[in-house]
């Protein structure tokens, strides 16, 4: 049967597989997963608690949620868990994927967002997060540029809403890739 043809017969359409695992793994299995995720120990939590998923939308309006209770400190321990753009984590491919655009950059590009990356930290006390899944290193710098200006409560609302992004197309690939388990 066709998920179509399950929603008209009202049929609930199985979850992925890797949803599944998710949904059945162990508390402290699923939680170090989370926290691949999101750095953010009350999101995880939060997540963790909700469980079992229905769909993989179902844990993206979850995350939605969890990420809109973050407290300034949630988020400043959400922020922790993420390299300053430019300086993905070495070995770790979920950092250098969601980079790439800064892979192929000039070196005076590179070096303008490492002078970027400082003053942004200095102003706000925290990395630069963005979304950076789909940028080129030049948005990026651009992003950075325009944000620089705004106050720590803009900031910290912008930030919120990206780590929203990040946590959503993190969770997607934890939840819908098969993973080799």
């Amino acid at each position: 049967m066709t998920s179509s043809t399950q929603r008209l017969s009202g049929e609930t359409p199985e979850p992925p597989a890797s949803l599944t695992r998710f949904n059945t793994s162990a508390d402290s299995e699923a939680l170090a997963a989370l926290h691949e995720v999101c750095a953010s120990s009350a999101w995880g939590s939060k997540l963790l608690a909700q469980r079992p998923y229905a769909t993989t939308e179902a844990l993206l309006l979850a995350s939605d949620a969890a990420t809109a209770e973050l407290t300034a400190e949630d988020l400043a321990e959400a922020m922790a868990g993420h390299p300053p753009i430019g300086r993905p984590k070495p070995g770790d491919p979920t950092s250098s994927r969601e980079q790439s655009g800064m892979a192929g950059a000039s070196e005076d590009l590179k070096a303008e967002m490492l002078e970027l990356n400082l003053a942004y930290q200095e102003k706000f006390g925290h990395v630069f997060l963005i979304c950076a899944t789909g940028r080129t290193g030049e948005q990026m710098r651009d992003a950075v540029r325009d944000r620089i200006g705004n106050s720590p409560e803009q900031e910290r609302e912008i930030v919120r809403a990206e780590l929203g992004k990040i946590n959503r197309i993190r969770l997607t690939r934890l939840v819908e890739e098969e993973s080799a388990a």
